[in-house]
Protein backbone atom coordinates (compact mmCIF):
# COMPACT_ATOMS: atom_id res chain seq x y z
CA UNK A 1 0.00 0.00 0.00
CA UNK A 2 0.83 3.53 -0.32
CA UNK A 3 3.87 5.02 2.03
CA UNK A 4 2.30 7.20 5.35
CA UNK A 5 3.50 10.26 4.23
CA UNK A 6 2.04 9.95 0.54
CA UNK A 7 -1.37 9.43 2.07
CA UNK A 8 -0.86 12.31 4.32
CA UNK A 9 0.50 14.40 1.27
CA UNK A 10 -2.96 13.28 -1.07
CA UNK A 11 -4.85 14.49 1.51
CA UNK A 12 -3.29 17.43 2.42
CA UNK A 13 -3.40 18.27 -1.55
CA UNK A 14 -7.05 17.61 -1.64
CA UNK A 15 -7.78 19.60 0.86
CA UNK A 16 -5.70 22.54 -0.29
CA UNK A 17 -7.28 22.38 -4.17
CA UNK A 18 -4.06 21.40 -5.02
CA UNK A 19 -5.17 19.44 -8.41
CA UNK A 20 -1.64 19.04 -9.74
CA UNK A 21 0.10 18.41 -6.70
CA UNK A 22 -2.56 15.77 -6.27
CA UNK A 23 -2.05 13.93 -9.73
CA UNK A 24 1.69 14.03 -9.13
CA UNK A 25 1.23 12.11 -5.34
CA UNK A 26 -1.44 9.96 -7.13
CA UNK A 27 1.33 8.79 -10.17
CA UNK A 28 4.16 8.64 -7.15
CA UNK A 29 1.76 5.74 -5.58
CA UNK A 30 1.10 4.30 -8.69
CA UNK A 31 5.11 4.27 -8.99
CA UNK A 32 5.06 2.59 -5.02
CA UNK A 33 2.44 0.29 -6.06
CA UNK A 34 4.12 -1.25 -9.57
CA UNK A 35 7.95 -1.68 -7.36
CA UNK A 36 5.66 -3.30 -4.80
CA UNK A 37 4.85 -5.92 -7.32
CA UNK A 38 1.18 -4.84 -8.17
CA UNK A 39 1.69 -3.88 -11.54
CA UNK A 40 -2.27 -4.14 -12.20
CA UNK A 41 -3.05 -1.39 -9.31
CA UNK A 42 -0.72 0.57 -10.30
CA UNK A 43 -1.80 0.75 -14.33
CA UNK A 44 -5.45 1.59 -12.80
CA UNK A 45 -4.25 4.39 -10.68
CA UNK A 46 -2.34 5.83 -13.75
CA UNK A 47 -5.68 4.99 -15.79
CA UNK A 48 -7.48 7.14 -13.06
CA UNK A 49 -5.28 10.14 -13.49
CA UNK A 50 -4.70 9.89 -16.65
CA UNK A 51 -8.75 9.87 -17.57
CA UNK A 52 -9.23 12.67 -15.11
CA UNK A 53 -6.65 14.65 -16.51
CA UNK A 54 -8.02 14.70 -19.74
CA UNK A 55 -11.18 15.71 -18.95
CA UNK A 56 -10.52 18.47 -17.18
CA UNK A 57 -8.44 19.66 -19.98
CA UNK A 58 -5.40 22.44 -20.78
CA UNK A 59 -5.51 24.59 -17.90
CA UNK A 60 -5.89 28.53 -18.30
CA UNK A 61 -3.40 30.41 -16.73
CA UNK A 62 -3.87 33.63 -15.69
CA UNK A 63 -0.69 35.40 -17.05
CA UNK A 64 0.54 39.06 -16.43
CA UNK A 65 -0.58 40.91 -19.86
CA UNK A 66 2.53 42.02 -20.61
CA UNK A 67 3.71 38.57 -20.81
CA UNK A 68 1.32 37.34 -22.92
CA UNK A 69 2.47 35.96 -26.52
CA UNK A 70 6.16 35.59 -25.01
CA UNK A 71 5.06 32.57 -22.76
CA UNK A 72 3.34 29.93 -25.20
CA UNK A 73 1.03 27.31 -23.06
CA UNK A 74 0.42 23.71 -24.01
CA UNK A 75 -0.61 19.88 -22.82
CA UNK A 76 1.57 17.86 -25.10
CA UNK A 77 0.21 14.20 -25.99
CA UNK A 78 3.88 12.95 -27.26
CA UNK A 79 4.90 10.00 -25.59
CA UNK A 80 8.19 8.47 -24.58
CA UNK A 81 7.88 6.14 -27.31
CA UNK A 82 7.79 8.77 -30.02
CA UNK A 83 11.39 9.82 -28.72
CA UNK A 84 13.94 8.20 -30.89
CA UNK A 85 16.90 9.19 -29.65
CA UNK A 86 20.08 7.10 -27.77
CA UNK A 87 19.34 4.76 -24.90
CA UNK A 88 22.06 6.83 -22.62
CA UNK A 89 19.51 9.66 -23.30
CA UNK A 90 16.73 8.01 -22.33
CA UNK A 91 18.10 6.71 -19.04
CA UNK A 92 18.70 9.93 -18.02
CA UNK A 93 15.16 11.18 -19.27
CA UNK A 94 13.49 8.64 -17.58
CA UNK A 95 16.21 9.60 -14.13
CA UNK A 96 14.42 13.10 -14.26
CA UNK A 97 10.59 11.87 -14.37
CA UNK A 98 11.87 9.15 -11.40
CA UNK A 99 13.09 11.67 -9.55
CA UNK A 100 9.91 14.17 -9.93
CA UNK A 101 7.56 10.97 -8.82
CA UNK A 102 9.57 10.50 -6.28
CA UNK A 103 10.31 14.05 -5.11
CA UNK A 104 8.82 13.88 -1.51
CA UNK A 105 10.62 10.87 -0.80
CA UNK A 106 14.37 12.68 -2.12
CA UNK A 107 12.97 15.92 -0.06
CA UNK A 108 12.62 13.49 3.36
CA UNK A 109 16.70 13.60 3.05
CA UNK A 110 17.25 17.16 2.10
CA UNK A 111 17.58 16.20 -1.27
CA UNK A 112 16.07 17.93 -4.57
CA UNK A 113 14.83 16.56 -7.42
CA UNK A 114 16.81 16.91 -10.72
CA UNK A 115 14.48 19.71 -12.66
CA UNK A 116 16.82 22.51 -14.18
CA UNK A 117 17.81 20.74 -17.59
CA UNK A 118 20.13 21.94 -20.67
CA UNK A 119 19.39 20.43 -23.91
CA UNK A 120 22.61 20.97 -26.51
CA UNK A 121 21.90 19.12 -30.11
CA UNK A 122 21.80 20.29 -33.74
CA UNK A 123 18.32 21.66 -34.80
CA UNK A 124 15.60 18.95 -35.14
CA UNK A 125 17.39 16.22 -33.34
CA UNK A 126 14.87 15.88 -30.12
CA UNK A 127 14.98 18.69 -27.86
CA UNK A 128 11.69 20.02 -27.55
CA UNK A 129 10.24 16.80 -28.05
CA UNK A 130 12.00 16.09 -25.15
CA UNK A 131 9.82 18.74 -23.19
CA UNK A 132 7.01 17.88 -24.68
CA UNK A 133 7.46 14.44 -23.14
CA UNK A 134 8.96 15.31 -19.68
CA UNK A 135 5.08 17.34 -19.74
CA UNK A 136 3.40 14.53 -20.92
CA UNK A 137 4.87 11.88 -18.78
CA UNK A 138 4.26 14.39 -15.52
CA UNK A 139 1.19 15.56 -16.28
CA UNK A 140 2.53 19.02 -16.10
CA UNK A 141 2.04 21.79 -18.68
CA UNK A 142 4.49 22.80 -21.24
CA UNK A 143 5.02 27.12 -21.05
CA UNK A 144 7.69 27.88 -23.67
CA UNK A 145 9.39 31.01 -23.35
CA UNK A 146 9.94 32.74 -26.58
CA UNK A 147 13.10 34.14 -26.05
CA UNK A 148 14.53 35.83 -29.08
CA UNK A 149 11.10 37.82 -29.08
CA UNK A 150 11.83 38.06 -24.98
CA UNK A 151 14.84 39.85 -26.09
CA UNK A 152 14.32 41.92 -29.68
CA UNK A 153 10.83 43.29 -28.20
CA UNK A 154 11.88 44.44 -24.50
CA UNK A 155 15.06 45.15 -24.83
CA UNK A 156 16.24 47.40 -21.61
CA UNK A 157 13.02 45.47 -19.74
CA UNK A 158 13.88 41.87 -20.48
CA UNK A 159 15.28 41.49 -17.20
CA UNK A 160 12.42 42.36 -15.67
CA UNK A 161 10.49 40.24 -18.02
CA UNK A 162 12.66 37.46 -16.66
CA UNK A 163 11.50 37.89 -12.61
CA UNK A 164 8.07 37.98 -13.75
CA UNK A 165 9.01 34.57 -15.66
CA UNK A 166 10.39 33.19 -12.61
CA UNK A 167 7.40 34.46 -10.29
CA UNK A 168 5.53 32.53 -12.14
CA UNK A 169 6.94 29.12 -11.80
CA UNK A 170 6.43 29.51 -8.27
CA UNK A 171 2.53 29.97 -9.05
CA UNK A 172 2.34 28.26 -11.85
CA UNK A 173 3.73 24.36 -11.60
CA UNK A 174 5.31 23.22 -14.93
CA UNK A 175 7.34 22.91 -17.48
CA UNK A 176 9.23 26.15 -18.53
CA UNK A 177 11.53 25.75 -21.88
CA UNK A 178 13.66 28.43 -22.98
CA UNK A 179 13.96 27.86 -26.19
CA UNK A 180 16.80 29.29 -28.68
CA UNK A 181 18.20 29.92 -25.04
CA UNK A 182 21.71 31.54 -26.73
CA UNK A 183 19.83 34.73 -26.83
CA UNK A 184 20.26 35.52 -23.06
CA UNK A 185 23.00 32.79 -22.37
CA UNK A 186 26.07 34.30 -24.69
CA UNK A 187 28.97 34.44 -23.10
CA UNK A 188 29.65 37.56 -20.97
CA UNK A 189 33.21 38.13 -22.34
CA UNK A 190 32.35 38.57 -26.05
CA UNK A 191 33.35 41.37 -28.11
CA UNK A 192 30.34 42.47 -29.46
CA UNK A 193 28.46 41.82 -26.44
CA UNK A 194 26.23 45.38 -24.55
CA UNK A 195 25.78 45.97 -21.38
CA UNK A 196 21.92 45.08 -21.89
CA UNK A 197 22.79 41.03 -22.31
CA UNK A 198 25.39 40.97 -19.45
CA UNK A 199 22.89 42.19 -17.54
CA UNK A 200 19.83 39.98 -18.74
CA UNK A 201 22.39 37.18 -18.24
CA UNK A 202 23.46 37.70 -14.62
CA UNK A 203 20.05 38.49 -13.99
CA UNK A 204 19.02 34.85 -15.28
CA UNK A 205 22.21 33.36 -13.36
CA UNK A 206 20.85 34.70 -10.62
CA UNK A 207 16.89 33.69 -10.77
CA UNK A 208 17.78 29.88 -11.69
CA UNK A 209 19.87 29.80 -8.50
CA UNK A 210 17.67 31.22 -6.53
CA UNK A 211 14.48 29.78 -7.73
CA UNK A 212 13.32 27.06 -5.39
CA UNK A 213 9.85 26.20 -7.16
CA UNK A 214 9.05 22.51 -7.98
CA UNK A 215 8.50 23.41 -11.53
CA UNK A 216 10.59 21.83 -14.30
CA UNK A 217 13.07 24.62 -16.08
CA UNK A 218 14.56 23.48 -19.75
CA UNK A 219 16.47 25.20 -21.60
CA UNK A 220 17.63 24.14 -25.22
CA UNK A 221 20.27 25.68 -27.27
CA UNK A 222 21.96 24.64 -31.17
CA UNK A 223 25.03 26.85 -29.92
CA UNK A 224 26.91 25.29 -27.11
CA UNK A 225 29.87 27.33 -28.11
CA UNK A 226 28.10 30.38 -27.81
CA UNK A 227 27.12 29.70 -23.75
CA UNK A 228 28.61 31.92 -21.18
CA UNK A 229 30.86 28.87 -19.08
CA UNK A 230 28.62 30.37 -15.38
CA UNK A 231 25.66 28.67 -16.85
CA UNK A 232 26.66 24.90 -16.91
CA UNK A 233 27.11 24.79 -13.29
CA UNK A 234 23.38 26.21 -12.65
CA UNK A 235 21.75 23.08 -14.19
CA UNK A 236 21.32 20.03 -12.61
CA UNK A 237 21.78 17.91 -15.73
CA UNK A 238 23.10 18.57 -19.72
CA UNK A 239 22.44 16.39 -22.14
CA UNK A 240 23.49 16.07 -25.53
CA UNK A 241 21.77 15.31 -28.75
CA UNK A 242 22.65 14.74 -32.24
CA UNK A 243 21.47 13.29 -35.34
CA UNK A 244 20.09 9.99 -35.36
CA UNK A 245 22.01 6.86 -36.39
CA UNK A 246 21.23 4.15 -38.70
CA UNK A 247 19.83 1.99 -36.02
CA UNK A 248 17.81 5.17 -34.46
CA UNK A 249 17.21 6.39 -38.43
CA UNK A 250 15.70 3.12 -39.48
CA UNK A 251 13.32 2.95 -35.75
CA UNK A 252 12.22 6.70 -36.27
CA UNK A 253 11.41 5.56 -40.33
CA UNK A 254 9.19 2.98 -39.03
CA UNK A 255 7.27 4.62 -36.28
CA UNK A 256 6.49 7.32 -38.46
CA UNK A 257 5.84 5.27 -41.55
CA UNK A 258 3.65 2.45 -39.24
CA UNK A 259 0.72 0.59 -41.63
CA UNK A 260 2.17 3.15 -44.71
CA UNK A 261 5.36 0.95 -44.86
CA UNK A 262 5.22 -1.76 -47.51
CA UNK A 263 5.87 -5.43 -46.71
CA UNK A 264 8.74 -5.24 -48.74
CA UNK A 265 11.62 -2.76 -48.00
CA UNK A 266 14.69 -2.27 -48.70
CA UNK A 267 16.46 -0.81 -45.97
CA UNK A 268 19.91 -0.33 -47.72
CA UNK A 269 19.74 2.78 -49.82
CA UNK A 270 17.26 4.38 -47.15
CA UNK A 271 19.67 4.26 -44.57
CA UNK A 272 22.30 5.41 -46.24
CA UNK A 273 20.68 8.45 -47.69
CA UNK A 274 19.11 9.60 -44.52
CA UNK A 275 22.47 10.00 -43.19
CA UNK A 276 23.10 13.50 -41.40
CA UNK A 277 19.72 14.23 -41.61
CA UNK A 278 17.96 15.27 -38.05
CA UNK A 279 15.26 13.21 -36.79
CA UNK A 280 12.47 16.42 -37.79
CA UNK A 281 14.09 16.33 -41.33
CA UNK A 282 13.25 12.38 -41.62
CA UNK A 283 9.95 12.93 -39.90
CA UNK A 284 9.11 15.08 -42.16
CA UNK A 285 10.33 12.99 -45.62
CA UNK A 286 8.18 10.21 -43.89
CA UNK A 287 5.12 11.96 -43.58
CA UNK A 288 5.77 13.80 -47.39
CA UNK A 289 6.03 10.18 -48.47
CA UNK A 290 2.67 9.30 -47.15
CA UNK A 291 0.89 12.36 -48.65
CA UNK A 292 2.52 11.20 -51.99
CA UNK A 293 0.99 7.75 -51.51
CA UNK A 294 -2.58 9.00 -50.23
CA UNK A 295 -3.04 10.92 -52.81
CA UNK A 296 -1.61 8.68 -55.53
CA UNK A 297 -4.54 5.78 -54.47
CA UNK A 298 -1.44 3.33 -52.86
CA UNK A 299 -1.32 3.77 -49.26
CA UNK A 300 1.81 2.18 -49.34
CA UNK A 301 5.22 3.71 -49.10
CA UNK A 302 8.25 2.04 -50.89
CA UNK A 303 12.15 2.66 -50.39
CA UNK A 304 11.83 4.25 -54.04
CA UNK A 305 9.15 6.94 -52.54
CA UNK A 306 10.57 7.64 -49.60
CA UNK A 307 14.10 7.77 -51.33
CA UNK A 308 12.87 10.66 -53.10
CA UNK A 309 11.59 12.82 -50.58
CA UNK A 310 14.81 12.26 -48.42
CA UNK A 311 16.55 13.59 -51.80
CA UNK A 312 14.50 16.77 -51.09
CA UNK A 313 14.97 17.20 -47.82
CA UNK A 314 18.83 16.69 -48.63
CA UNK A 315 18.96 19.38 -51.34
CA UNK A 316 17.40 21.84 -49.04
CA UNK A 317 19.85 21.09 -46.48
CA UNK A 318 22.59 21.88 -49.23
CA UNK A 319 20.32 24.92 -49.99
CA UNK A 320 20.44 26.26 -46.58
CA UNK A 321 24.73 25.85 -46.20
CA UNK A 322 25.48 27.19 -49.49
CA UNK A 323 26.51 24.25 -50.60
CA UNK A 324 26.98 23.62 -54.67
Amino acid sequence: MATADQIKSLIRSHFSNETERFFTIALQVAAHEAKQGHPALAHDIRDIVDREHKKRGPKVLNFPQDLRGLVLTEDPQVSKTALVIQTSLQERIQQVIHEYRQQNKLKSFGLSHRRKILLIGPPGTGKTMTARVLAKELHLSLHTIQVDRLVTKFMGETSAKLRQIFNLMQQEHGVYLFDEFDAIGGERSMDNDVGEMRRVLNAFLQFIEQDTSDSLIVAATNNPKLLDQALFRRFDDVLYYDVPTSEERKCLIENVLGVFKASKFVWKAVLADSEGLSHAEIDQACRDAIKKAILSDTTKVNALSLLESLHNRQDARKGQRGDN
